[in-house]
């Protein structure tokens, strides 16, 4: 019985999108996180009767075919990349983006990763790193005896050396926009790789060119809504719970039909 089989497929898919749902909830004081959505599409259809044969010399046609669908899968989990909170947090080199735009990590391996959390520190060098440790594209040094930093909305770095009473610009940050962020790769450590579905990173400077702005001191939290998604937790396990009671119906039905032979 292909009932059997087809609800199982709703099964599987409401299963996958409570995982989602899962890592949501989880990530949810996660700095820069940028929540997830399960998305469904249905799977191939067994034509029994196809719409507008033919079903008479006179030209007559089937004003609505027979199909029997095989279910459900789950073809895409893409990523909602609306703006998160800014929460103050009294750090100087903690930044949010308000906007548009991802910071830039460079990676030991060479590749440049993309990234809205910008909880910042200093290396043993006094480089700008992120919290893994890898260093902030455009190479910023931060001199052991700066005091006053200040990150301005442009993404200008500045800070007083020493006894000067002047500040002295230490770098630039910039950001990077992309076609279809949605087409990000996510790698782990709140870090996005770039991939030909994402487009070409196009890199600029903050505050200009439809690039957002920068606000030192705060962070950009998750943009999860703990009421959504619960709400949504328990419309998948509804659907799991329907899908589950299909098996057990076709079940019965099929233990009817052994008992009559």
């Amino acid at each position: 019985m292909k009932a059997l089989y087809i609800a199982s497929t709703g099964m599987s898919a409401q299963e996958r999108n409570v995982e989602v749902i899962s890592n949501n909830i989880a990530n949810m004081r996660t700095p820069g996180f940028k929540r997830q959505r399960a998305e469904f599409e249905d799977l191939l259809y067994q034509q029994i009767s196809r719409a507008g044969s033919q079903t008479s010399d006179q030209g007559t046609l089937v004003p609505a075919g027979l199909e029997i669908g095989s279910g459900v899968r789950t073809v895409a989990t893409p990523r909602v990349m609306s703006q998160g909170s800014v929460n103050p947090t009294e750090r100087e080199l903690d930044v949010a983006i308000r906007g548009e735009g991802f910071f830039m990590v460079d990676l030991p391996d060479g590749r440049t990763a993309y990234t809205r959390d910008g909880s910042f520190e200093r290396n043993q060098d006094g480089t700008l790193v992120n919290s893994s440790g890898y260093p902030i594209s455009g190479g910023i040094t931060v001199p052991g005896d700066a005091k006053g930093i200040s990150i301005s909305p442009d993404g200008t770095v500045e800070a007083f050396i020493g006894t000067d009473e002047n500040a002295v610009q230490l770098g630039q940050l910039q950001l990077a926009r992309f076609v279809n962020k949605s087409g990000l790769e996510s790698m782990g450590d709140n870090l996005f790789l770039e991939t030909g579905a994402s487009g070409a990173a196009q890199i600029g400077v903050p505050n200009a060119d439809s690039n957002g702005s920068l606000l030192q001191n705060y962070l950009e939290m998750a943009n999860v809504n703990s009421v959504t998604e619960i709400a949504d937790l328990i419309a998948a396990q509804r659907a799991y719970e329907m899908n589950a009671r299909v098996i057990s119906g076709a079940d019965q039905m099929m233990q009817a039909t052994s008992q009559l032979r």
